[in-house]
């Protein structure tokens, strides 16, 4: 990446160009990325192909300032952090399953960054965690907002969020493992194109907010902080395409 991409990268997500590598920044790049580039499979609902290809991820949510899952979000920070001088690892997950089984590899990107001690860094997690975690530390970990700790089992390490109910709900299992970008195509075309897939079944778009997190899906748009969530229903596609613009910034 190019210095003039990463200074048009950091501009994206409203981050001073002069920056280290140091933790303090890396939070600063994860939490500036949530707020500011969103989760959304609009593409998929617009036969627009995701590639995944630096070049045209680059395009995508810097030039055309669009977002993303996971293989786009976390693949193009991989990229980013890697230019700044980070040491950082692009590593597989299966996603947590309505079946209460988890997704097969590749199911999920996410990054791991080696600092003196190692982070889990993700921004393509929908609902995410706002500041990277501590990968080797098992206490209950918080972002200001949620509680998250991460655990062992017999095939890796398993993400946990707190819930309203006061129990550990697992998200993700992931191994620390080294991967490619190309390594992600066949899950990632899976999840662009499978009807088995979450993602084909209906638009999403949603950030974090200082407040908490706004999200359009489907024909609603919800509005959560800690202590409310406000559901609107739509009544059209174009009532979608409005807050579309107007909260994300994005016309298809």
């Amino acid at each position: 990446m190019s210095a003039v991409n990463i200074a048009g990268y950091l501009s994206r997500i409203g981050v001073d160009a002069t920056v280290g590598t140091d933790m303090a920044t890396l939070w600063l790049l994860h939490a500036r990325h949530l707020r500011t580039i969103p989760f959304e499979n609009l593409s998929i609902h617009a036969s627009e192909p995701i590639v995944l290809e630096e070049g045209a991820l680059f395009d995508k949510i810097v030039i055309r300032r669009r977002g993303g899952f996971c293989y786009e979000l976390n693949g193009l920070l991989a990229v980013l952090l890697g230019a700044l001088g980070f040491d950082v690892t692009m590593i597989s997950a299966g996603v947590m399953g309505g079946n209460e089984e988890f997704g097969p590899p590749f199911d999920h990107m996410a990054l791991v960054v080696q600092l003196a001690e190692r982070w889990l860094v993700d921004v393509g997690f929908g609902s995410s965690f706002r500041l990277p975690l501590r990968m080797d530390v098992r206490a209950v970990q918080s972002d200001g907002y949620s509680e998250y700790r991460i655990v062992e089992d017999n095939e890796g390490l398993v993400l946990e969020r707190h819930d309203d109910g006061g129990s550990f709900i697992p998200q993700y299992r992931f191994t620390p493992a080294s991967h490619e970008l190309s390594e992600y195509v066949e899950m990632c075309n899976f999840h662009q194109t499978s009807p088995e897939s979450f993602f084909t079944r209906g638009r999403i778009c949603s950030r974090t907010t200082e407040e908490g997190r706004i999200t359009l899906h489907g024909l609603q748009f919800i509005q959560t902080t800690l202590d409310s969530r406000t559901i609107i229903d739509l009544n059209e596609d174009s009532e979608f395409d409005a807050l579309l613009v107007e909260h994300f910034g994005i016309v298809i």
